[in-house]
Order: structure tokens, then sequence, then C-alpha cells
């Protein structure tokens, strides 16, 4: 006999050999229905595994968030069978994994796939789910497994299993007439997947993701849990493509790229407006918090890079080259090592510190070509980029000074939630242990002092320590890690930094590396899908456009133009001879928060009729409360911290 410890406490005794579906059976007849995988002791496994010794098990419905994995793996596992049985020998199986939101499976096959291959293969695929068939893990011995794909020409499979110790045994499920090599688990038959897929696009992938592999297909697909869910996630993606940064970009003239200047920005007037905006309010931000700005040059000598540690560490990302007189330069992909040179500059106090360097620091990083991604990643880029130098008595201050700044930028920029990850140790690290063990301690001090949440992030730490990385979450549910914070004791170190401390003695400083924002490039093009191009009025790169409804309120418009001007508002006129719906349509979808319109009725009241971006109706106001209210909400919010406790 064995014991069996649910999840709920209660503790059951079994014969021997006894499965997850026996135990889900005894619960209840309803349990064992909605019941798909188990956990045994931490481990996800099928309902008909045999338990032969005392556990603790949790059976699981397709409800769990731990099956949603499952789910989507076996709708890769579908996808494979729909496609054997619609093109037989035409094609061989290679690896289908779960990924984020969905699944996917590449395929060998010398006709390209198509749309309307899709569309079949996914009714197959709901075929199969209503065949109900049974998913039936098998045993098997490694050299026959070999033998058998072999022998039904999947070649691949057997080159997998080819990598397998020899006398090994492997795991095979049987679906129908459908077998597939896989680690498991699934579910008990193929209807309790449920319909709430979708197949979704195309691609090429290499075999082994090795260039001189052969050129597989790949189809992509998404599976949830429920059709609710899918439909969410569905019109999350089509909503994902109308806020598409790129897509934006043209429609409002904010930027444009081109092959000439791979992974480089070309901004337009209205881009560079609000390029300039968002960082004149995080100057005036970091002013505010008592930073001093700087700048450090773009050409650095290899032997910085060298004595920094970075060259061994970034090198295939820099870009260098000679200056014809034997020495090696580099662009720099950072400012870090140029702001230690500043430090260094004249001899520093323990009353001199902290010292908060910031710069707005022009970077370059050789990023290959296939991750360039609009403004989001590229080889080009600006970073709102500081270094605090501080004794490590004071890294707490500074942390929590820092995260009171992150809260208030977030906020005015549209961001009600993120979330903390802490970064410790990689495997590859500079630095001795004490180091790492001092930067850790003082770092998950700070944050737990202040009572800031986090969660760990293991291994994910830069070469030369922890940091803290803040993540956000935009208006259609992705993250985006965009600040951080960083512990640093090894580049003052290497460098050679030193203050001198209140008993005459030289001391290391500790460096902390942070980032509100990050890349700027990156920042606005997520700004632009976080609001759809609807920013803030402060944001906004064309706040107000003034429009005549005839040309006989031209003069009566250029003074309104003319009285926005005055109170700093970014107005511009359209006294073009069109017809005036003609050119609220036009303004409203390059997203421009207010249209003021007037004609002889405004002009004779003093008033304008004001169509705000989104609106359904119009307001009409004096032309005095216009004006205020285009003031209030066009400042770039106050530059004072608000949360700051003590500067």
């Amino acid at each position: 006999m064995i014991e069996v410890t649910l999840a709920n406490g209660q503790q059951k005794t079994f014969p021997c050999a006894t499965t997850p579906a026996d135990i889900a059976r005894s619960i209840s007849e309803r349990l064992l229905k909605e019941a798909v995988v188990a956990r045994v002791d931490g481990e996800l496994v099928d309902l008909n595994t045999p338990i032969a010794r005392d556990s603790r098990v949790e059976i699981l419905t397709r409800t769990h968030p731990e099956v949603l994995d499952v789910i989507r793996h076996d709708t890769a596992h579908l996808l494979a069978e729909a496609a054997k049985e619609l093109y037989g020998d035409a094609i061989q199986i290679t690896i289908g994994p779960s990924i984020e939101n969905g699944f996917y499976y590449d395929i060998a096959r010398e006709e390209p796939f198509t749309p309307a291959d899709l569309e079949q293969l996914e009714a197959r695929m709901r075929e199969i789910v209503d065949r109900d068939e049974s998913i039936v893990r098998e045993e098997w011995d490694r050299d026959e497994a070999i033998k058998f794909f072999k022998g039904i020409g999947e070649h691949y499979k057997a080159e997998i299993i080819e990598g397998i110790p020899v006398g090994d045994v492997v795991s095979l499920y049987r679906q129908g007439k459908f077998m597939d090599l896989c680690r498991g688990p699934h579910f008990p038959s193929t209807g309790k997947i449920g319909k709430a897929f979708k197949l979704t696009k195309l691609a090429g992938a290499y075999w082994r993701g090795d260039s001189k592999n052969p050129m597989l297909q790949r189809i992509y697909g998404t599976a949830w849990a429920s059709e609710k869910d899918l439909k969410e996630h569905l019109f999350r993606i089509e909503e994902a493509e109308k806020r598409d940064h790129r897509k934006l970009g043209r429609e409002m003239d904010l930027f444009h790229l081109q092959e000439e200047a791979m992974g480089s920005t070309f901004w337009h007037p209205k881009g560079w407006t609000l390029y300039r905006t968002l960082q004149n309010y995080i100057r005036g931000k970091l002013e505010k918090a008592g930073y001093v700005e700087v700048n450090t040059p773009l050409l650095l000598d290899k032997k910085l890079w060298e004595a920094s540690g970075h060259w061994d560490k970034f090198r295939q990302n820099m870009f260098t080259f000679s200056d014809g007189e034997n020495t090696e330069l580099a662009l720099k992909p950072m400012n870090c090592p140029a702001h230690v040179q500043i430090f260094k500059q004249g001899s520093k106090s323990y009353r001199d510190l902290p010292m908060r360097m910031a710069e707005f620091g022009c970077c370059h990083r050789n990023e290959p070509s296939g991750a360039l991604h609009g403004i989001m990643r590229v080889r080009n880029f600006v970073q709102d980029d500081a270094h605090i130098f501080c004794r490590e008595d004071q890294i707490g201050t500074e942390v929590k000074k820092f995260y009171e700044l992150l809260q208030d930028v977030y906020e005015d920029l549209g961001f009600s939630e993120f979330k903390v990850k802490f970064s410790d140790r990689p495997e590859v690290r500079a630095g001795s242990d004490d180091m790492w063990d001092r930067a850790e301690e003082g770092l998950k001090t700070a944050l737990e002092s202040e009572n800031i949440p986090y969660i760990m992030n293991p291994g994910e730490g830069a070469f030369y320590g922890p940091k803290v990385e803040f993540v956000l979450r935009d208006a259609l549910g992705r993250d985006w890690q965009c600040g951080t914070l960083q512990v640093d004791y090894v580049l003052p170190e290497r460098l050679d930094a030193s203050y001198m401390g209140e008993d005459g003695q030289k001391y290391r400083p500790v460096m902390l590396h942070r980032a509100v924002l990050g890349s700027l490039e990156r920042f606005i093009g997520m700004l632009i899908e976080h609001h759809g191009g609807k920013f803030p009025v402060w944001l906004a790169p064309v706040q107000v456009v003034v429009m005549p409804i005839t040309s006989d309120s031209n003069e009566y418009g250029a003074m309104v133009v003319r009285k926005l001007k005055e109170i700093g508002i970014r107005v511009e006129e359209d006294f073009r001879n069109e017809k005036i719906n003609y050119k609220i349509r036009e303004h409203s979808l390059k997203k421009v928060p207010y249209l003021f319109v007037v004609g002889k009725k405004e002009e004779e009241q003093q008033t304008v009729s004001i169509r705000k971006l989104g609106g359904e109706t119009q307001e009409v106001l004096a032309l005095s409360a216009a004006l205020a209210k285009l003031e209030s909400e066009g400042k770039i919010p106050s530059e004072t911290i608000r949360r700051l406790s003590d500067k």
C-alpha cells in the first residue's frame, strides 16, 4: 500500500502502482472528467503515470496556470499529426515546442506552405480534436526507436534520438495512428485539448539553428485554455498591429529608417520635438534630484576598454577601427568608463559623495541585422544614463531616491504598473566572490528596508555586479524592461577610482549604474505603442491645430494661433481651402490631441469650438478659457519630485 498526500493536505491510502487518474476517480467522477495532468512530488506527469511510493499528488484541470503550457505543447502535436495526415511522405516533422503565448512546429517540405495550407491544417486539427483520440505514452529502446523513425522516413526524429546515450529508454507518444518523440506530459486524449487555438504565421528556421543545415518551414500558432482567452489574445494582436510604432511613426510623420543607415533613426521635425520634450522632461527631473549633467567622447582608445573589462565581454558588439597610427579606437557602447574618468579628475573626499553624474550619452552597438526592430532595437541610440559614486553606507538612501524618481516618471508617462526583478551573479563575471557578496547584500538590504517588493531573476546580473530591473506593463499587457540599477564594486577597482575617507585613508567608491528610460529610441517606440500614438497633451509633438471653417475666418484663426504660441503651446494652423470635416479627419489620424475650429460665430463671440481626440462631441469655450485649458494640460509635469522625502 502507498500513502498519497493531496493538495489540500488530506491523506489517502491506495494499492501499489496506482495512478493520478485512479486518485482523481476516488475523489469524484467530476474531477476525473475534468482532470488533464497531475503534479506528483513537484513534477508534472500524465494521468496514467504509475505511482509506486508514498507521494504528494495534485490533480490539475485545464484552468490551472501550469496547464496552459501543456495545452500549447499538445496543440503542437495536433499540428504535426494534421500535417502528416494531409501531406504524408512529402514532409518530415522535426520539433514542436510550446512558447510564450503559443507553439510552433518546424517541418521539412520542399513546397512552401501557404496561408491556404494553414486553413486546411487548422481544420484538420479540429477534426482530430473531435475524434478524441487517446494519447498514450510508450517507452521504447533507443535503437528500436531510431529504427522505427527511419523506417517511416522521419530522419530528423531519428537524428534527435541518436544523440541520446546507448541503452537509454526513449519516451514516445501515440496519438491515433500518429507517433511522436516527446518527454511529455500530455493530456489523456485529443478531445481534452479543446479548440481554443489558431495558426498564425509562417517563417523559416534552420535545423538545429545552424545556417549550414537545411532550411525548414516553421508554422506558428497560439493556444489557450478557453475561447474567451483566445479571442482576447487575438484582439491584443490586432491592437498591437494597429499600434505598431513603425506604422504610427510613418502616419504621424515622426521618423523613418532606411538601409543606408541600418540601425539608425532619421528623426523628422515632429519626432524630434517628441524626442526633445521627453529628454528635457527627464533632464528637469534629474536636476531636481541632484544630478550634474556631463558629456563624454564617442571615441575611446582600446586600452580603456581593456582596463574596464568591456573589451573581453563586449568586443563583438563594438564598432572599432584604427586611426592609421597603430591606435585602435572604439565607438562607445556604454558610458560607464568615461564617467569614471571624470570622477578621477581632482581629489575627492567623503564629503563629495554621493556624486550623481548624468549623461544623455550617444552609444553604438553592432547588433546583428536580423535583431534590428524599428527604433526599439537599433545600433545608434541615446541612453538617459547616470552613475552615482557613493560610499557603501549610502547605497540604501540612493536606492530609495532612485525608486521614488522612477515611480514619479513612470506615472507621468502613463504607466501605472511595474514590477522589480533582482538579478544576481552570472556564471561569467568580474570581481571576487567577496565583492559580489557585499554588492548583492547591500542591494537586497536597500530594497527590503524600503519595503520594495521584488522577484528573483537568478544569474542575470551584469558581469560587474548585481542589478535591479524595473519592468513596465503596457496597455496591451506586455512587459518591457526599462529602468535599471546596478551595484558595482568592480569598475572603480579596475579603473583606480578613489576618495579620501574621514580617517584620511583612500577608499574605493561604490558605483551605481542607473537608467530610468534606458534607450530613448526604444522607450519612444514603447510609448507610441502604449498610447497608440495618442500622447498626453504635454508630450504630443503637435498639441493643437487651428482650422478656420472658411477663409473669412483666417484672420481670427491666425490670432488664436498667435495666442497659443505666446503661452508655449506647440500649435499648427490649417488654412487650406478644404472642407472642415476632411481636415478634422486628417488631423485626427495624425493623433493631434486638440483641434480648434473657428468660424464667423466663434469670431463674433471670441470663442473656439474644441474637438478632443477620441471624443464624440464638440465643446465651445471662450478663447480665454480655452487658452487656460491648454496652458494647464500642455505643460511638462511638475519638475519637482513629488515623493522625494530627502534630496
